[in-house]
């Protein structure tokens, strides 16, 4: 029964892990829109800053005086960190090749690219109803085909054939 279990527990992590290169690939495609969208708010703010005539800073320390100004301060800030952090870990997700990435998951740390790539993920594996379903039709279509080959090549004991 040792055995039985180990190989059921074995089989499960192998199915769930088998899945991090496709999920991987998503995040990397998910965190380069981002990476995309976030560098277009920040260089719009530093196009707006430049038109002032103020650097990145100095707008960031204009922003202030009220509520909603602090308010816009801090998440301006947040857009450039997140931006940074989003850049590098991006460049280094490229650099990696999808098993190589199991090695890097401190680098899948943006959690909402991290969120919406798993409410959107489906596993490669027939681990769904469907997949199950279509695996199972095509096991039954293998299993079919594989009685029709056979057929013509079966041994006749009429004709002393053994």
């Amino acid at each position: 029964m040792t055995g039985l279990l180990r190989l059921v527990v074995a089989g499960l992590f192998a199915a769930a892990l088998s899945q991090f290169p496709a999920f991987s690939d998503q995040y990397v495609q998910r965190l380069g829109g981002q990476v995309d969208a976030l560098a277009q708010v920040a260089d719009d703010f530093d196009a707006s800053a430049d038109r002032a005539g103020m650097t990145r800073s100095e707008a960031l320390a204009d922003l202030s005086g009220s509520t909603f100004l602090d308010a816009h301060q801090q998440d301006m800030r947040h857009v450039f960190v997140r931006l940074d952090r989003a850049r590098a870990d991006l460049q280094m997700l490229r650099l990696a090749g999808p098993v190589e990435r199991m090695l890097l998951p401190h680098r899948l740390r943006d959690t909402q690219t991290l969120r919406a790539t798993w409410g959107d993920f489906r596993p490669a594996l027939p681990l769904t109803r469907e997949g199950l379903v279509a695996g199972g039709l095509g096991f039954l279509l293998g299993w079919l085909l594989a009685s029709l080959i056979r057929r013509p090549f079966r041994r006749d004991d009429r004709l002393g054939w053994r």
